[in-house]
Protein backbone atom coordinates (compact mmCIF):
# COMPACT_ATOMS: atom_id res chain seq x y z
CA UNK A 1 0.00 0.00 0.00
CA UNK A 2 1.53 3.35 -0.98
CA UNK A 3 1.51 6.45 1.23
CA UNK A 4 -1.40 8.14 -0.54
CA UNK A 5 -3.61 5.08 -0.19
CA UNK A 6 -2.63 4.65 3.46
CA UNK A 7 -3.55 8.27 4.20
CA UNK A 8 -6.88 8.04 2.38
CA UNK A 9 -7.90 4.82 4.12
CA UNK A 10 -6.78 6.10 7.51
CA UNK A 11 -8.81 9.30 7.09
CA UNK A 12 -11.86 7.30 6.03
CA UNK A 13 -11.51 4.98 9.01
CA UNK A 14 -11.07 7.84 11.49
CA UNK A 15 -14.02 9.82 10.12
CA UNK A 16 -16.25 6.75 10.06
CA UNK A 17 -15.37 6.28 13.75
CA UNK A 18 -16.47 9.86 14.45
CA UNK A 19 -12.98 11.27 15.05
CA UNK A 20 -11.42 14.52 13.89
CA UNK A 21 -8.27 14.41 11.79
CA UNK A 22 -5.77 17.06 10.76
CA UNK A 23 -4.37 16.68 7.25
CA UNK A 24 -0.99 18.39 6.90
CA UNK A 25 0.01 19.24 3.31
CA UNK A 26 2.93 21.17 1.82
CA UNK A 27 1.34 23.65 -0.60
CA UNK A 28 4.33 25.83 -1.51
CA UNK A 29 8.08 25.40 -1.21
CA UNK A 30 10.95 27.76 -1.82
CA UNK A 31 14.30 26.07 -1.38
CA UNK A 32 15.29 22.42 -1.17
CA UNK A 33 13.71 19.86 1.16
CA UNK A 34 13.38 16.06 1.27
CA UNK A 35 9.71 16.21 0.16
CA UNK A 36 7.78 18.16 -2.48
CA UNK A 37 4.61 20.18 -2.98
CA UNK A 38 1.67 17.93 -2.19
CA UNK A 39 3.49 15.83 0.42
CA UNK A 40 1.05 14.97 3.19
CA UNK A 41 0.76 13.47 6.63
CA UNK A 42 -2.03 12.97 9.12
CA UNK A 43 -2.44 13.74 12.83
CA UNK A 44 -5.33 12.04 14.58
CA UNK A 45 -7.35 13.28 17.53
CA UNK A 46 -5.37 10.81 19.65
CA UNK A 47 -2.07 12.39 18.54
CA UNK A 48 -1.07 9.44 16.36
CA UNK A 49 0.53 10.32 13.03
CA UNK A 50 0.54 8.72 9.59
CA UNK A 51 2.86 9.63 6.71
CA UNK A 52 5.59 12.26 6.64
CA UNK A 53 6.35 15.67 5.14
CA UNK A 54 10.09 15.11 5.46
CA UNK A 55 10.87 14.90 9.15
CA UNK A 56 13.12 17.42 10.95
CA UNK A 57 12.02 20.61 12.67
CA UNK A 58 9.41 21.44 10.00
CA UNK A 59 7.48 18.24 10.62
CA UNK A 60 7.80 18.43 14.40
CA UNK A 61 6.46 21.99 14.37
CA UNK A 62 3.65 21.10 11.96
CA UNK A 63 2.54 18.23 14.21
CA UNK A 64 2.36 20.50 17.25
CA UNK A 65 0.41 23.13 15.31
CA UNK A 66 -1.92 20.45 13.93
CA UNK A 67 -2.82 19.46 17.49
CA UNK A 68 -3.82 23.09 18.15
CA UNK A 69 -5.91 23.06 14.96
CA UNK A 70 -7.70 19.94 16.19
CA UNK A 71 -8.37 21.59 19.54
CA UNK A 72 -9.85 24.76 17.97
CA UNK A 73 -11.36 23.03 14.90
CA UNK A 74 -9.99 25.87 12.77
CA UNK A 75 -7.85 25.10 9.74
CA UNK A 76 -4.99 27.43 8.87
CA UNK A 77 -1.82 27.82 6.85
CA UNK A 78 1.53 27.74 8.63
CA UNK A 79 4.44 29.61 7.06
CA UNK A 80 7.82 28.23 8.02
CA UNK A 81 10.80 30.42 7.15
CA UNK A 82 14.44 29.47 7.54
CA UNK A 83 17.69 31.30 7.37
CA UNK A 84 21.09 31.23 9.02
CA UNK A 85 21.87 28.44 11.45
CA UNK A 86 18.33 26.94 11.27
CA UNK A 87 18.81 26.22 7.57
CA UNK A 88 21.81 24.06 8.41
CA UNK A 89 19.65 21.63 10.36
CA UNK A 90 19.52 18.24 8.55
CA UNK A 91 16.48 17.96 6.29
CA UNK A 92 15.66 21.66 6.43
CA UNK A 93 15.12 24.18 3.65
CA UNK A 94 18.27 25.93 2.51
CA UNK A 95 17.42 29.56 3.20
CA UNK A 96 13.85 29.22 1.93
CA UNK A 97 10.35 28.80 3.27
CA UNK A 98 7.44 26.38 3.28
CA UNK A 99 3.71 27.03 3.35
CA UNK A 100 1.87 24.18 5.02
CA UNK A 101 -1.89 23.71 5.15
CA UNK A 102 -3.23 22.38 8.44
CA UNK A 103 -6.68 21.13 7.44
CA UNK A 104 -9.01 20.11 10.27
CA UNK A 105 -11.42 17.56 8.81
CA UNK A 106 -14.48 16.90 10.93
CA UNK A 107 -16.52 13.67 10.73
CA UNK A 108 -19.40 15.22 8.77
CA UNK A 109 -21.28 13.28 6.13
CA UNK A 110 -19.73 15.45 3.39
CA UNK A 111 -16.22 14.74 4.64
CA UNK A 112 -16.90 11.02 5.05
CA UNK A 113 -18.09 10.91 1.47
CA UNK A 114 -15.00 12.83 0.35
CA UNK A 115 -12.77 10.22 2.05
CA UNK A 116 -14.68 7.38 0.38
CA UNK A 117 -14.34 9.06 -3.02
CA UNK A 118 -10.60 9.52 -2.44
CA UNK A 119 -10.18 5.80 -1.76
CA UNK A 120 -12.35 4.92 -4.77
CA UNK A 121 -10.30 7.23 -7.01
CA UNK A 122 -7.12 5.36 -6.06
CA UNK A 123 -8.82 2.05 -6.84
CA UNK A 124 -9.84 3.35 -10.28
CA UNK A 125 -6.24 3.11 -11.46
CA UNK A 126 -6.42 6.55 -13.10
CA UNK A 127 -4.85 9.95 -12.51
CA UNK A 128 -7.07 12.17 -10.37
CA UNK A 129 -7.21 15.47 -8.49
CA UNK A 130 -8.01 16.31 -4.89
CA UNK A 131 -9.25 19.88 -4.44
CA UNK A 132 -9.33 21.84 -1.19
CA UNK A 133 -11.52 24.93 -1.43
CA UNK A 134 -10.09 27.86 0.56
CA UNK A 135 -11.89 31.02 1.60
CA UNK A 136 -10.95 34.00 3.76
CA UNK A 137 -7.65 35.84 3.93
CA UNK A 138 -4.59 34.22 2.38
CA UNK A 139 -2.74 34.18 5.71
CA UNK A 140 -5.72 32.88 7.68
CA UNK A 141 -7.95 30.85 5.34
CA UNK A 142 -10.98 28.76 6.08
CA UNK A 143 -11.54 25.42 4.39
CA UNK A 144 -14.87 25.59 2.57
CA UNK A 145 -14.88 22.02 1.32
CA UNK A 146 -13.17 19.28 -0.65
CA UNK A 147 -13.61 17.62 -4.01
CA UNK A 148 -12.32 14.64 -5.99
CA UNK A 149 -12.15 14.66 -9.78
CA UNK A 150 -11.12 11.84 -12.16
CA UNK A 151 -10.76 13.48 -15.60
CA UNK A 152 -10.51 10.29 -17.67
CA UNK A 153 -13.62 8.79 -16.07
CA UNK A 154 -15.52 12.10 -15.86
CA UNK A 155 -16.18 11.37 -12.17
CA UNK A 156 -16.64 14.32 -9.81
CA UNK A 157 -17.65 14.75 -6.18
CA UNK A 158 -17.58 18.06 -4.35
CA UNK A 159 -19.42 19.72 -1.50
CA UNK A 160 -18.56 23.42 -1.98
CA UNK A 161 -17.15 23.16 -5.52
CA UNK A 162 -19.16 22.35 -8.66
CA UNK A 163 -18.20 20.74 -11.95
CA UNK A 164 -18.58 24.22 -13.48
CA UNK A 165 -15.90 25.49 -11.06
CA UNK A 166 -13.62 22.67 -12.20
CA UNK A 167 -14.24 23.73 -15.79
CA UNK A 168 -12.88 27.19 -14.97
CA UNK A 169 -9.75 25.69 -13.43
CA UNK A 170 -9.11 23.15 -16.21
CA UNK A 171 -6.96 25.41 -18.43
CA UNK A 172 -4.40 25.52 -15.61
CA UNK A 173 -4.27 21.78 -14.96
CA UNK A 174 -1.29 21.31 -17.28
CA UNK A 175 0.74 23.51 -14.91
CA UNK A 176 0.01 21.28 -11.92
CA UNK A 177 2.67 18.58 -11.59
CA UNK A 178 2.07 17.93 -7.88
CA UNK A 179 0.11 20.62 -6.02
CA UNK A 180 -0.68 24.27 -6.69
CA UNK A 181 -3.01 26.98 -5.39
CA UNK A 182 -5.23 28.60 -8.05
CA UNK A 183 -7.64 31.57 -7.80
CA UNK A 184 -11.37 30.97 -8.23
CA UNK A 185 -13.41 34.14 -7.95
CA UNK A 186 -12.81 35.56 -4.47
CA UNK A 187 -11.67 32.13 -3.20
CA UNK A 188 -8.72 29.86 -3.89
CA UNK A 189 -8.42 26.18 -4.70
CA UNK A 190 -5.55 23.90 -3.75
CA UNK A 191 -5.31 21.44 -6.65
CA UNK A 192 -3.43 18.30 -5.73
CA UNK A 193 -2.64 16.03 -8.68
CA UNK A 194 -2.39 12.34 -7.76
CA UNK A 195 -0.73 10.14 -10.33
CA UNK A 196 -2.02 6.63 -10.80
CA UNK A 197 0.20 3.90 -9.44
CA UNK A 198 2.69 2.30 -11.77
CA UNK A 199 1.86 -1.39 -12.22
CA UNK A 200 4.61 -3.97 -11.96
CA UNK A 201 3.87 -7.15 -13.88
CA UNK A 202 6.11 -9.76 -12.27
CA UNK A 203 6.52 -12.78 -14.56
CA UNK A 204 7.68 -15.63 -12.39
CA UNK A 205 6.78 -16.38 -8.79
CA UNK A 206 10.00 -17.95 -7.55
CA UNK A 207 12.42 -17.08 -4.76
CA UNK A 208 13.46 -13.68 -6.16
CA UNK A 209 9.86 -12.68 -6.86
CA UNK A 210 8.73 -12.95 -3.23
CA UNK A 211 10.93 -10.17 -1.77
CA UNK A 212 10.68 -8.18 -5.02
CA UNK A 213 6.88 -8.04 -4.80
CA UNK A 214 7.06 -7.15 -1.12
CA UNK A 215 9.48 -4.27 -1.71
CA UNK A 216 7.65 -3.04 -4.82
CA UNK A 217 4.42 -2.83 -2.84
CA UNK A 218 6.23 -1.11 0.04
CA UNK A 219 7.59 1.55 -2.32
CA UNK A 220 4.22 2.36 -3.88
CA UNK A 221 3.84 0.09 -6.90
CA UNK A 222 0.75 -1.89 -7.80
CA UNK A 223 1.89 -5.49 -8.40
CA UNK A 224 0.47 -8.36 -10.45
CA UNK A 225 2.22 -11.74 -10.34
CA UNK A 226 2.00 -14.28 -13.18
CA UNK A 227 3.29 -17.86 -13.27
CA UNK A 228 2.26 -21.12 -14.90
CA UNK A 229 2.37 -22.95 -11.56
CA UNK A 230 -0.58 -22.51 -9.18
CA UNK A 231 1.62 -23.17 -6.17
CA UNK A 232 3.74 -20.14 -7.16
CA UNK A 233 1.00 -17.73 -8.24
CA UNK A 234 -1.43 -17.38 -5.35
CA UNK A 235 -2.42 -14.83 -2.74
CA UNK A 236 -1.00 -16.87 0.13
CA UNK A 237 2.48 -16.59 -1.40
CA UNK A 238 1.99 -12.98 -2.54
CA UNK A 239 -0.40 -11.24 -0.11
CA UNK A 240 0.73 -7.79 -1.29
CA UNK A 241 -0.12 -8.41 -4.95
CA UNK A 242 -3.38 -6.90 -6.20
CA UNK A 243 -3.77 -9.96 -8.40
CA UNK A 244 -2.10 -13.30 -9.03
CA UNK A 245 -2.59 -15.01 -12.39
CA UNK A 246 -1.97 -18.65 -13.27
CA UNK A 247 -1.20 -18.64 -17.01
CA UNK A 248 -1.65 -21.74 -19.16
CA UNK A 249 1.90 -21.26 -20.40
CA UNK A 250 4.21 -18.33 -21.07
CA UNK A 251 3.64 -18.32 -24.84
CA UNK A 252 0.56 -16.07 -24.58
CA UNK A 253 1.06 -14.76 -21.05
CA UNK A 254 0.47 -11.10 -21.93
CA UNK A 255 -2.93 -11.72 -23.53
CA UNK A 256 -5.62 -9.65 -21.85
CA UNK A 257 -3.20 -7.51 -19.83
CA UNK A 258 -3.59 -3.74 -19.94
CA UNK A 259 0.05 -2.89 -20.66
CA UNK A 260 0.71 0.83 -21.14
CA UNK A 261 3.45 3.41 -20.54
CA UNK A 262 2.84 3.14 -16.78
CA UNK A 263 3.49 -0.61 -16.82
CA UNK A 264 6.77 -2.04 -15.53
CA UNK A 265 7.55 -5.57 -16.70
CA UNK A 266 9.85 -7.64 -14.48
CA UNK A 267 10.92 -10.97 -15.96
CA UNK A 268 12.18 -13.45 -13.35
CA UNK A 269 10.92 -16.84 -14.55
CA UNK A 270 12.54 -20.15 -13.69
CA UNK A 271 14.41 -20.62 -16.97
CA UNK A 272 15.99 -18.65 -19.80
CA UNK A 273 13.67 -20.22 -22.38
CA UNK A 274 10.67 -18.77 -20.54
CA UNK A 275 12.45 -15.45 -20.06
CA UNK A 276 13.02 -15.25 -23.81
CA UNK A 277 9.36 -15.98 -24.59
CA UNK A 278 8.13 -13.33 -22.14
CA UNK A 279 10.69 -10.78 -23.33
CA UNK A 280 9.76 -11.26 -26.97
CA UNK A 281 6.10 -10.55 -26.19
CA UNK A 282 6.96 -7.65 -23.86
CA UNK A 283 8.93 -5.89 -26.57
CA UNK A 284 5.73 -5.61 -28.61
CA UNK A 285 4.04 -3.53 -25.87
CA UNK A 286 4.36 0.17 -24.91
CA UNK A 287 5.58 -0.76 -21.40
CA UNK A 288 7.54 2.03 -19.72
CA UNK A 289 10.09 -0.41 -18.31
CA UNK A 290 11.20 -3.93 -19.18
CA UNK A 291 13.77 -5.73 -17.07
CA UNK A 292 15.00 -9.32 -17.29
CA UNK A 293 17.05 -11.24 -14.78
CA UNK A 294 20.07 -12.84 -16.42
CA UNK A 295 23.77 -13.35 -16.51
CA UNK A 296 25.56 -11.53 -19.31
CA UNK A 297 26.09 -14.86 -21.09
CA UNK A 298 22.40 -15.75 -20.87
CA UNK A 299 21.44 -12.31 -22.07
CA UNK A 300 23.75 -12.61 -25.08
CA UNK A 301 22.19 -15.96 -26.00
CA UNK A 302 18.63 -14.63 -25.72
CA UNK A 303 19.43 -11.42 -27.60
CA UNK A 304 21.08 -13.35 -30.43
CA UNK A 305 17.95 -15.46 -30.82
CA UNK A 306 15.67 -12.42 -30.80
CA UNK A 307 17.82 -10.56 -33.32
CA UNK A 308 17.43 -13.56 -35.60
CA UNK A 309 13.64 -13.25 -35.10
CA UNK A 310 13.77 -9.65 -36.36
CA UNK A 311 13.88 -7.70 -33.08
CA UNK A 312 16.00 -4.57 -33.55
CA UNK A 313 19.26 -4.04 -31.71
CA UNK A 314 18.05 -0.61 -30.52
CA UNK A 315 14.95 -2.13 -28.95
CA UNK A 316 17.01 -4.75 -27.11
CA UNK A 317 19.44 -2.12 -25.83
CA UNK A 318 16.49 -0.43 -24.12
CA UNK A 319 15.86 -3.51 -21.94
CA UNK A 320 17.31 -3.47 -18.42
CA UNK A 321 19.29 -6.69 -18.34
CA UNK A 322 20.85 -7.84 -16.12
CA UNK A 323 17.94 -6.38 -14.20
CA UNK A 324 18.52 -4.06 -11.27
CA UNK A 325 21.18 -1.69 -10.00
CA UNK A 326 24.50 -3.43 -9.40
CA UNK A 327 24.97 -3.57 -5.63
CA UNK A 328 26.87 -6.84 -5.61
CA UNK A 329 23.98 -8.80 -4.12
CA UNK A 330 23.62 -12.56 -4.32
CA UNK A 331 20.68 -13.60 -2.13
CA UNK A 332 17.07 -13.32 -3.36
CA UNK A 333 16.52 -10.46 -0.92
CA UNK A 334 19.61 -8.57 -2.09
CA UNK A 335 18.66 -9.07 -5.73
CA UNK A 336 15.17 -7.80 -4.92
CA UNK A 337 16.64 -4.64 -3.40
CA UNK A 338 18.63 -4.02 -6.59
CA UNK A 339 15.57 -4.62 -8.81
CA UNK A 340 13.21 -2.36 -6.86
CA UNK A 341 15.87 0.34 -6.55
CA UNK A 342 15.98 0.41 -10.35
CA UNK A 343 12.19 0.50 -10.58
CA UNK A 344 12.07 3.48 -8.22
CA UNK A 345 14.84 5.23 -10.15
CA UNK A 346 13.08 4.79 -13.51
CA UNK A 347 9.72 5.86 -12.03
CA UNK A 348 11.30 9.04 -10.66
CA UNK A 349 12.89 9.81 -14.03
CA UNK A 350 9.58 9.31 -15.82
CA UNK A 351 7.70 11.52 -13.35
CA UNK A 352 10.19 14.35 -13.77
Amino acid sequence: MNENELLAKTIRRQLDAGSLVALIAIINLQGSTPRHNGAKMLVGADGQTCGTIGGSLIEATAIQEAKKVLATKKSRIMVFELSGKDAATPGMICGGKAEILLDCIEPSEANRRFARQWVDAIASGKDFFIFTHLGGAAENPSVLGHAVYIPDADVFYGDSLTIADIGQLKPEFHNVSAAAVMPLGDTRVLADRIRKLKTVYCFGGGHVAVPTVHLADLTGFRVIVLDDRPEYANTARFPEAVRTVVVKDFNRCLDGLDIDEDSFIVIVTRGHEYDQVVLQQSLQTPAGYIGMISSRHKRATIYEALLAEGVSKERLEWVHSPIGINIGGETPEEIAVSIVAELVKVRSEQTK
